[in-house]
């Protein structure tokens, strides 16, 4: 890795500060634009949009800053760590809108740029930095959640294609995605080692989604169907029965991302608004010009302080992933962390909310305190997408810590 000195440093974050500065749309510089909220996840159903979302998206896209630090020759920016650094640095001080989420910036591209072929990359990579694809995660299944390997969607090899046939549940927006990486059985007779990974076009006859009403009322994963399913023999990624080891790096990769959705409030509650301030109008200030309730101010305080860590503690991994060879198994204790803090916001916002916090709908309740219960019922959640927090704690346990199995 280069060692570059503080004045190319300097340069470079100049450059991006005003390159920031004279491209983020100006209708955007309103915190409550009226934009489409699906815009930022791209897909086809945005090719050719006019939003301001999705042209922020494009302008980033061409820097390759919606994948800063995936190489250039993918279309990525090709930034070496220092540099990603910076541009995050200026991203977060000017406050500008992410340009993109994407499950296949998150998950999928660093998996493809490690296992996938150049073939599959060149198809790929410049979708998914372009936001032209959406991407869904087929992973779980009705009998195989915590226990992953139990799947048994089948993949059967029929010479000139695979055939699919199964089911997953939790699929993320699958009614709104363009394609799936998706985990399948392969081989019967093996658990770990008969699972392959493939890539599935979301518009192949015999696909079908049908969305899940969570108790929040919101419905953002769906029942995914695959029946006599044909995908192209080069859809396969990796090897024949080698999917257990790119799911587990990818897991890897999605805990990391979800303990970044919880620290910026992303179904937590936190979307409501800052928990100190929302007590203060609440509940009152004493003379000090603090929350009146010492209790409620100390726990307050203490979630706060749990959050700072965290995020200083997600930004140095995320440090040490781009100059190593991505996420190890300490993610796991990100996720357990980021969802108990998360699910402790909740409960703390609907606590300082008092009956204004049992809403559900109504005019009797503002929106911010409508989202806030809303929040915390979707918060139940956090503790088991993208692994349980047993299954975590088992992974910190054994991979983290080298403890041995109980006797």
């Amino acid at each position: 890795m280069a060692d570059f000195g503080a004045g190319e440093l300097d340069a470079f974050r100049a450059e991006v500060r005003e390159w920031l500065e004279a491209n983020y749309p100006a209708e955007l510089r309103d915190p409550n634009a009226n934009t489409d909220p699906e815009a930022v996840w791209g897909g086809r159903a945005f090719a050719g949009s006019s939003d301001p979302q999705r042209l922020w998206m494009t302008r980033m896209a061409q820097k390759g800053w919606t994948a800063p630090a995936w190489p250039a020759a993918y279309g990525g920016g090709g930034l070496d760590p220092a540099r990603a650094r910076v541009l995050d640095q200026e991203m977060s001080a000017g406050r500008y809108r992410p340009p993109l989420a994407s499950f296949g910036v998150w998950m999928l591209g660093p998996v493809l740029l490690e296992y996938a072929t150049e073939e599959q990359k060149n198809e790929h990579l410049p979708k998914i930095i372009n936001g032209d694809v959406r991407w869904c995660q087929g992973y779980s299944e009705p009998g195989a959640g915590s226990d992953l390997a139990s799947l048994a969607t089948r993949c059967e090899d029929k010479g000139d294609h695979w055939l699919i046939n199964g089911q997953k549940i939790w699929t993320s927006y699958a009614n709104k995605a363009d394609w799936c990486f998706c985990l399948v059985r392969t081989d019967t007779t093996k658990k770990h080692e008969g699972i392959s990974f493939v890539l599935i076009d979301m518009a192949t006859p015999g696909v079908e989604t049908r969305p899940i009403q969570l108790i929040s009322g919101e419905s953002p994963f769906c029942e995914t169907f695959f029946t006599d399913v044909k995908i192209p023999k080069n859809h396969l990624v990796g090897k024949v029965n080698g999917g257990w080891e790119i799911a587990k790096r990818l897991l890897q990769y999605e805990r990391q991302n979800i303990s970044g959705g919880f620290g910026s409030g992303g179904g937590a509650g936190g979307s409501a608004g800052d928990l100190g301030q929302i007590a203060k109008t609440y509940l009152g200030q004493d003379a000090g010009g603090a929350v009146a309730d010492r209790d409620l101010r100390m726990r307050i305080t203490r979630n706060k302080m749990d959050f700072d860590c965290l995020y200083k503690t997600i930004a140095r991994t995320a440090a040490e992933a781009r100059a190593s060879n991505g996420p190890s198994a300490a993610t796991s204790i990100i996720k357990y962390a980021a969802a108990t803090f998360a699910q402790e916001r909740s409960e703390l916002m609907v606590e300082t909310l008092g009956h204004q916090g049992l809403g559900w709908e109504g005019e009797s309740f503002s929106p911010a305190e409508l989202v806030a219960t809303h929040g915390w019922l979707r918060s139940k959640g956090n503790s088991i997408e993208g692994g349980t927090s047993e299954v975590n704690i088992n992974v910190v346990s054994k991979r983290v810590l080298g403890l041995p199995d109980p006797k």
